[in-house]
């Protein structure tokens, strides 16, 4: 349904209606109140003004303009137009998160198309659409850039179903486009001649990010568009723009705050490296860097000019050497946020800790996931280092292959306003590498050590009693995934006693059965989901929850060659929109 918690929105709502003395009147006209509220921008603090009385109520209704809506199926497109009849802006997401990890089947459903013909007729001036995981056909893209005659935003993340052809018809007809950001989708690339669709007096785009795509581009097309387009902030070129194309670029737009290089191993006479220095040194406003891929550490030196005033550095793609991460790092003072590959390995990570004290976000990916090519990658020794170079960090997502209890309970000892702890120990059901124990403790440790932890996810050996520790401690956790971890039925009961802030639960190749998922069922009323795969869960303990959670929409979808009465995949979520009617064969909704 629309993003709100209920519960907290309700004592947010009563402490509104005491401060104007009652919730049945409001103490200012209609015509007051509504501009008052435009200035109201938190999804939880609009939901909390619609609680107080039904003059906020309706004021909140005619006065918003965005709206984030966390599950397609949650919610009808029909009731959205009646509760929010002025929305400008509409985000969007489809699938669940196991998505990402091709757990969910192709052809599952999440396709925008009907949204779209219910918002042309009552949303003809829709300027956003920011789509996640949703499926996105040419049709829709061509339906989009000729329904909505003001349309300035298109974001889509994780998308799919559609082709280089839909960007055409986007470039063509939407004549006040701002923002058009392709990243991380699954699109068929017939080549980069859509960027000539853009008109000559086209000149109003700000953010363009065509990452993604595999193709070579109209290069003139793209040189044009960029001088044309002075406003432009944002530029993520593909790995087909060579050093000397992005030059060119960056001479036209040297006014860039974020930029997505292209191939960073053309071969440059010293002339063009001088030249690639200068022209680096003029972007001043530069504040993003990413998208550098196999990129030499010749060619590293060109960006230290603009590296003083990076605060966040997208290294995901680059396989760099932890002295060259340690070069590059010691001109990056202030900066906020690093993703990485663990080939920067442990001396890579110490160089963060000594040269960031700023950071905030730490991300470590794993460049060899199946770990095909035999390298060190990182261990509890780099996180140690970053935690205490770093007190300052609250976002962690760290891929490793070794884990030890203390280490965790050092870092969060230094970093205790982490907010969301991502830990994927790679190897699954890997114990402490120094004490073979479970892992209990390390998270245990997370959970009484960060009060404010808002996202948490578990790996390695654990038994119940990790799951004891949060249900505990974790008082403030949104969002928990689990993989290839508990013991028994028992680890899920403290979780949903005790996590009372709890909104997504997601769970894969885990032993948890019927008990688990039968255990406090109410809960589920205040959860926006629950996904569970290869786990010990039945079709009847399933038919059980849809039974006495009518409110639910129980979804359950089979493996081929599977046990008759498994289910293979569960995904529970709460709807106001009742069964979704586009379920394929394969979904069986109880």
């Amino acid at each position: 349904m629309i993003d709100t918690d209920m519960n907290s929105d309700r004592k947010r709502g009563t402490n509104l209606a005491k401060l104007v003395g009652s919730n049945q009147t409001a103490p200012f006209p209609d015509e007051v109140l509504e501009p008052v509220l435009t200035f109201v921008t938190s999804r939880k603090d609009r939901s909390s003004v619609s609680l107080v009385c039904k003059v906020w109520y309706n004021a909140e209704r005619w006065s918003r303009r965005k709206v984030f809506i966390g599950n397609c199926y949650s919610v009808s497109p029909e009731i959205l137009v009646r509760r929010f009849p002025n929305m400008r802006s509409v985000t969007l997401k489809g699938k669940p998160r196991f998505s990402d990890f091709n757990l969910v089947p192709q052809n599952w459903g999440a396709d925008i198309h009907s949204w779209l013909v219910v918002f042309a007729e009552f949303y003809p001036f829709l300027e956003e659409l920011r789509l996640k995981r949703m499926v996105v056909r040419d049709e829709s893209l061509e339906f989009i850039a000729k329904s909505f005659l003001g349309f300035k935003a298109l974001s889509l993340l994780s998308c799919d179903g559609f082709s280089t052809d839909g960007l055409k018809a986007i470039a063509t007809h939407c004549k006040n486009l701002t923002e058009l950001d392709i990243q991380e989708n699954g699109i068929d690339d017939f080549g980069g001649g859509w960027l000539s669709c853009f008109p000559e007096t086209f000149v109003s785009l700000e953010v363009l990010n065509f990452a993604c795509l595999n193709s070579d581009v109209t290069f003139d097309a793209l040189e044009r568009l960029v001088d044309r387009c002075k406003a432009l902030r944002v530029l993520k070129v593909n790995k087909n723009i060579s050093l000397e194309q992005l030059q060119k670029l960056l001479l036209k737009a040297p006014q860039l705050v974020e930029l997505g290089t292209g191939s960073f191993q053309q071969q440059l006479v010293p002339r063009q490296f001088a030249e690639l220095e200068t022209i680096f040194s003029r972007c001043k406003n530069l504040q993003t860097l990413s998208g550098l891929r196999e990129v030499s550490s010749v060619y590293l030196p060109a960006l230290y000019l603009v590296c003083v005033n990076l605060r966040f550095l997208n290294l995901s793609c680059a396989t760099l050497q932890s002295d060259e991460l340690a070069e590059l790092l010691s001109k990056c003072s202030n900066l906020r946020r690093l993703w990485v590959l663990d080939t920067v390995e442990d001396k890579g990570l110490e160089a963060v800790g000594s040269r960031c004290p700023l950071l905030e976000e730490l991300r470590v990916f794993p460049a060899d996931p199946f770990n095909q090519v035999m390298f060190q990658g990182v261990t509890e020794s780099g996180f140690v280092a970053v935690s205490k170079g770093c007190p300052k960090l609250h976002y962690v997502l760290y891929f490793c292959r070794q884990m030890t209890n203390a280490a965790v309970a050092t870092i969060v000892k230094n970093c205790p306003d982490i907010t969301h702890f991502r830990l994927c120990i790679m190897n699954p059901y890997q114990p402490d590498s120094m004490t073979y124990e479970p892992m209990d403790e390390a998270f245990g440790a997370v959970v009484k050590t960060c009060k404010n932890l808002q996202r948490l996810a578990v790996s390695g050996l654990l038994t119940d009693r990790c799951f004891d520790y949060i249900g505990e401690y974790a008082k403030n956790l949104e969002t928990l995934s689990v993989a290839f971890a508990g013991q028994s039925d028992l680890g899920m009961e403290p979780l949903m006693e005790g996590c009372r802030k709890l909104r997504k639960l997601e769970i894969r190749d885990c032993p948890f059965g019927n008990a688990a998922l039968l255990y406090n069922l109410k809960k589920y009323e205040s959860m926006r989901c629950l996904w569970m795969s290869a786990c010990n869960v039945t079709m009847n303990g399933c038919r059980i929850l849809a039974k006495f959670m009518p409110r639910l929409n129980v979804e359950v979808m089979k493996d081929e060659g599977s046990v008759h009465d498994a289910a293979d995949k569960l995904y529970v979520y709460r709807s106001v929109a009742g069964p979704r009617r586009d379920a394929p064969p394969f979904v069986l909704t109880l």
